[in-house]
């Protein structure tokens, strides 16, 4: 993690609990620990804090304490929802998927250098990856790299 740039990277909501989670806690940890010393920017959408407002408390508190000198902040736009209704519309994911959409959609748009999640069916999978950056081709978007925060922090590259 020493020779790490700082960069951005889209938070998906998965991410935020899955310090909390003990399937992901030890893999997520470290990623917001680079977070809070400053070896990552975070992008943090509107969409982001909206589903959060379900979650229990202490995962909220664990949001609500991160540095703000470490977040950028991204808001869903007529551009992002359009760009999500088309991955649906290419069958990359189903309609019921649309606020993950949203998520690939905010990052791409503003041009994360990663987005990270635990969503394993509808984001972090090869065929779904590969969908969302095929569609962002096609509209002239650049494509995003989607990864786990275990990859972002462990990164053998």
């Amino acid at each position: 993690m020493e020779n790490l740039e700082k960069i951005r990277v889209y938070v998906e909501t998965s991410v935020v609990g899955g310090v909390f989670d003990r399937e992901f806690d030890w893999q997520t940890e470290p990623f917001w620990e680079a977070v809070k010393n400053g070896n990552i920017y975070v992008v943090l959408s509107d969409l982001l804090k909206e589903e959060l407002k379900g979650a229990p408390k202490h995962v909220r508190d664990f949001f609500d304490e991160l540095p703000e000198s470490q977040i950028e902040r991204v808001m869903i736009t007529q551009e992002s929802r359009y760009l999500a209704s088309q991955y649906i519309a290419e069958n990359v994911v189903g309609q019921s998927s649309f606020a993950d959409c949203q998520h690939i959609a905010l990052a791409t748009i503003a041009k994360a250098d990663v987005l990270v999640s635990w969503n394993f069916r509808h984001i972090v999978n090869r065929t779904r990856i590969n969908g969302y950056n095929s569609v962002n081709q096609k509209r002239g978007y650049a494509q995003i790299d989607i990864r786990t925060p275990y990859e972002v922090i462990h990164d053998p590259e």
